[in-house]
């Protein structure tokens, strides 16, 4: 995901500080970025230099000052150009794999706590998601339209998780008739 669309993204809805950028990308699955803080605010400089920004300092007594970022007209027309841009296939990039791909070398005690465990986490991972969707976190909500569609995005994701937890159980499965396949050759 390119920071500075979902930026701009977050911008069309409302208007917001880095600091709330930060958080709502963070908290949300659908956004999903790997990069670090200071990337945040290196993309509102260069989205301001860009024009596609801008921002209002408020002074508070209490506490430091804040920017408030806005999206202009001109990162609009940016985010909709994106946005009518063909999409990227999704990734598949699953560090499990590629643990999975080297797991022979575990008994099958071992082989079985580690799936098992993954297969607890993914429990887990469905059970915050539903609870994301529930409660509505980070649909904008401006329309009917935008409604659906943020809560199709939930579906997707809860629903990719759901075929991860149906595949572990598979796997656990066939690697069982696999042990009793063998259990019995030695014998």
């Amino acid at each position: 995901m390119s920071i500075k669309l979902a930026i701009l993204g977050i911008l069309s809805w409302k208007p917001s500080t880095g600091y709330d950028l930060k958080k709502i990308i963070e908290d949300s699955s659908a956004m999903y970025w790997s990069g670090n803080n200071n990337q945040i605010y290196k993309t509102l400089v260069q989205l301001l230099g860009e024009e596609l920004v801008t921002n209002e300092v408020q002074h508070q007594e209490s506490s430091p000052s804040k920017k408030i970022y806005t999206i202009t007209e001109k990162g609009r027309a940016e985010l909709k150009s994106w946005v009518l841009s063909p999409p990227e296939l999704p990734e598949i990039k699953k560090g499990f794999l590629t643990q999975l791909a080297w797991a022979d070398q575990l008994n099958p005690t071992e082989l079985e706590e580690l799936l098992s465990g993954y297969e607890q986490e993914i429990i887990l991972q469905i059970s915050l998601e539903q609870e994301k969707m529930r409660r509505g976190l980070f649909s904008p909500n401006r329309t009917s339209r935008e409604s659906y569609l943020w809560k199709m995005i939930d579906k997707n994701i809860i629903a990719s998780y759901e075929q991860e937890l149906q595949w572990v159980q598979q796997l656990r499965q066939g690697l069982a008739e696999k042990d009793i396949e063998r259990e019995q050759s030695e014998e």
